[in-house]
């Protein structure tokens, strides 16, 4: 299954099961999942008009163009991530290991279910303007933060710097999801991303 197919029952379908999915977000589902596969650069306007069965006064509708499109694809997902990762990361006030694991289940099933706007996140980002950019950076930075507290708490002694390292570490190996294939089931797939993110961890190099 390549990542525009998965994009197509990834985010907005699991998102979006409580409402019912405006014509704006089905473009940008089939958008997002067109650059994810494609690149940036490799999709026109004609290619997603197409592919939603749309015209260009239509498309242009509800976009201006594809820099509104990566927009609105990148920003609402970081304020997701943000806004999960405090609930879980403060969810557990006296137990840590509790909130690490609360953590690594919000955002393993979050990769799960959106692997084409992970794979925008890594490889388009930069073809953003400043002002968005930089917004999606400071998200990513606070979000980043709420692991970083949980480890230091869960291993005290760990310098913040190197929380990060293994965090990001973490993030490395939750958002390869963008690459796995279809060759193993979705649960077994969660429950190897969980089982190894902790793992990693919960180990501490040095202690």
């Amino acid at each position: 299954m390549t990542v525009e197919q998965q994009a197509r029952g990834g985010r907005n379908g699991a998102a979006g099961s409580g409402r019912r999915r405006s014509r704006k977000d089905e473009i940008l589902e089939i958008a997002v999942g067109l650059f994810a596969s494609r690149g940036y650069h490799g999709v026109s306007m004609d290619d997603i008009g197409a592919a939603a069965g749309v015209t260009g006064p239509a498309l242009y509708h509800h976009f201006a163009g594809k820099e509104a499109m990566l927009v609105a694809a990148l920003i609402p997902v970081s304020e997701e991530l943000l806004t999960g990762g405090q609930e879980r990361s403060t969810g557990h006030p006296d137990d840590p290991r509790g909130a690490l694991e609360s953590l690594i289940d919000f955002h393993v099933e979050f990769a799960l279910a959106n692997p084409a706007v992970i794979a925008l996140h890594l490889h388009e980002l930069d073809r953003l303007p400043d002002e968005p950019r930089r917004r999606i950076r400071r998200l990513q930075r606070l979000y980043v933060e709420q692991w970083v507290t949980v480890l230091t708490t869960l291993h005290p002694g760990m310098p913040d710097g190197e929380a990060r390292v293994l965090a990001h570490a973490a993030f490395g190996l939750m958002n390869s999801t963008p690459f796995l294939g279809g060759e193993v089931d979705r649960r077994r797939r969660a429950e190897l991303l969980r089982a190894a993110t902790l793992a990693a961890l919960l180990a501490h190099p040095g202690s």
